[in-house]
C-alpha cells in the first residue's frame, strides 16, 4: 500500500513518522468536518476511539521517550470536542462525549466477545487461523483494570475538557481561541493522565513509577495540544465557510 522507499525512510526516521501520523490524523478530522459538518466530527471521535483502543498496546520510542501510539488518536478526541464546543456549543460537545463513551463500551465488549470464538480447525487454514487468534488475544485481552481505568479517565477528563473550554470562553468571549483550546486540553489531559496512571498502573508498579509513566505520556499530550492549535483555526474557518454556503450545511 505504501511505496517501499517511503516505508524504508519512515522506518528509519521514527520521529518523522510520528509527526506525519499526527498531522494526518488532525487533517482527517478537519476534512471530515469540512465535508460532513457536525456529523463528520462525531464520526472522527468514534474513529479515534476505535484506533486508540486498537493501537493503545503498541509501544514505541519517540524522542527518547516510550509512548503508546494510542496517544495520538486519543488526543484527537479532545481536539474534536473542542471544535464542537467552539462551533456548536456546550450541549453538542457533551453529547459527543457520551457518544464516544458508548462507542468505547461497545468496542470493548465486542472485542472481548471476539476472543471467545475459537480458531478454525480446517486443515487448510488451521495454522493461519491459530496465528490470527493468538494475535487477537495479544491485542484485545484487556484486563479489568485497563477497562475501568480507560473508561473512567475518558469520561471524567472529557467532561472536564468541555467545562474548562466554556469556562475560559466565558472569561474571554470570542477572543483567544488558542487559549481555550490549549488551556482546556492541557488541563483535561492532566486529569486523564493522573486518573489512568493511578487506576491502571498503581498497584502493578509503585506510585512513583506509575506517575513517571504517566508523566512521559503527558509530555506527548502537551506537544499534540500545541500542534493542534493551527488545526482548530482551520476548523474555525471551515465552519465559517459552511455557514456562508447556506442553511443546513454547518
Amino acid at each position: 500500500m505504501i511505496p517501499a522507499p517511503l516505508v524504508e525512510f519512515l522506518s528509519a526516521n521514527q520521529e518523522v513518522l510520528w509527526l506525519l501520523t499526527l498531522l494526518l490524523d488532525l487533517s482527517g478530522t478537519v476534512l471530515l468536518y469540512r465535508v460532513f459538518g457536525k456529523v463528520g466530527l462525531q464520526v472522527a471521535i468514534a474513529t479515534a476511539i476505535i484506533l486508540a483502543n486498537l493501537q493503545g498496546p503498541k509501544l514505541t520510542i519517540i524522542f527518547g521517550l516510550e509512548t503508546s501510539l494510542g496517544v495520538i488518536f486519543y488526543s484527537s478526541i479532545f481536539f474534536a470536542t473542542d471544535v464542537l464546543s467552539e462551533n456548536y456549543g456546550k450541549d453538542e460537545a457533551a453529547k459527543a462525549v457520551w457518544m464516544g463513551f458508548t462507542v468505547s463500551v461497545i468496542v470493548l465488549v465486542m472485542m472481548s466477545l471476539a476472543l471467545m470464538f475459537q480458531p478454525s480447525t480446517n486443515p487448510k487454514t488451521a495454522e493461519f487461523s491459530a496465528n490470527v487468534h493468538s494475535a487477537f488475544g495479544t491485542i484485545l485481552n484487556f484486563s479489568p483494570r485497563f477497562v475501568l481505568g480507560s473508561l473512567l479517565a475518558y469520561l471524567i477528563s472529557q467532561r472536564f475538557d468541555v467545562w474548562a473550554f466554556h469556562r475560559i470562553k466565558a472569561m474571554t468571549g470570542e477572543r483567544h481561541l488558542w487559549l481555550r483550546n490549549n488551556g482546556s486540553t492541557m488541563a483535561s489531559q492532566a486529569v486523564d493522565t493522573v486518573l489512568y496512571s493511578l487506576i491502571v498502573w498503581w498497584g502493578t508498579v509503585d506510585l512513583k513509577t506509575a506517575l513517571a509513566l504517566g508523566g512521559a505520556k503527558y509530555m506527548f499530550k502537551l506537544a499534540i495540544a500545541a500542534i493542534d492549535t493551527a488545526f482548530i483555526y482551520w476548523a474555525k474557518s471551515a465552519f465559517a465557510a459552511r455557514r456562508e454556503a447556506g442553511p443546513g450545511t454547518a
